[in-house]
């Protein structure tokens, strides 16, 4: 067959209203309409997650929302008006090791350092590097609803085993009324788990005997002295909180955050 004559037969099957643009098949189609449904279910929890809370949201349910959005596409309105973020959150851990024979304090180490240092000029950051600060920001947030006598408790040291009880009775046996420490009873649980994490990952497990945590706050420069010389960041505000004997959560595996944290330490050690 010419080239004429195949020219001539495309011609008259277009001329028929045949095509000539092959058809796509089922599974071209079946993981089309699978990307179109994921990308209106990412649209629309994205939606329900970020607009304040409303009786939406229990379409999906609290749950199965929460279970989707977080860790990876957890997002708020905190960047903007009218209370935008306005300051930085550092979580610094030191410990008592055993060297030697002997029970040695060492110096503070600030894992939110080790953190950003892991997305800074990375265009792929990880989620790793805003653990401390997420973890700092609600220690702070629960620390500061304690009043005076309870914030006292916390900065007891605590360096028996059941130390997390003895926390709470202490709480319980304040006299007066007091703001409930619930929350802040689970903030303290997290913040030694992660400190006892980081203390681990940095000096070894099994030279750890107690922990400590040291949880800070700075404001940037005040909005209305933006322009002024030599205008200067307020002096950070910290939560004080006494040593802790050293808590794991089920589940977690110390040699991986090791493996992580340790070789981001060395680098910004160099």
């Amino acid at each position: 067959m010419t080239t004429t004559q195949r020219t001539s037969e495309s011609d008259a099957r277009a001329d028929a209203g045949e095509s000539t643009t092959p058809r796509p098949t089922w599974w071209v189609k079946l993981i089309a309409f699978a990307g179109c449904l994921l990308t209106l279910w990412h649209v629309g929890a994205s939606f329900l997650w970020i607009a304040p809370y409303s009786a939406l949201r229990e379409i999906p349910t609290q749950q199965v929302l929460s279970s989707y959005m977080l860790p990876m596409f957890g997002q708020s309105w905190s960047v903007f008006a009218p209370e935008p973020i306005n300051g930085d959150y550092h979580f610094n851990v030191r410990a008592v090791i055993e060297k030697d024979g002997e029970e040695v304090e060492t110096g503070w180490v600030s894992a939110t350092d080790v953190e950003l240092s892991m997305i800074r000029y990375n265009l792929f950051p990880p989620r790793a590097g805003i653990q401390s600060s997420e973890v700092a920001s609600g220690q702070m947030n629960a620390f500061n609803k304690l009043d005076e006598q309870q914030q006292a408790v916390v900065a007891l040291d605590y360096t028996e085993d059941g130390w997390e009880d003895w926390m709470s009775r202490s709480f319980d046996e304040l006299e007066g009324d007091h703001p409930s420490p619930a929350a802040y009873l689970a903030e303290e649980h997290l913040s030694t788990a992660y400190a006892t994490q980081v203390a681990y990952a940095i000096w070894g497990a099994d030279a750890v005997v107690q922990v400590q945590y040291r949880v800070s706050r700075q404001n940037v420069v005040p909005y209305a002295e933006r322009n002024e010389p030599g205008a200067q960041r307020p002096e950070p505000t910290f939560s004080t909180t006494g040593w802790r004997l050293p808590i794991e959560e089920e589940g977690q595996n110390r040699d991986n955050f090791a493996t992580t944290f340790r070789a981001q330490f060395e680098r910004t050690q160099r």
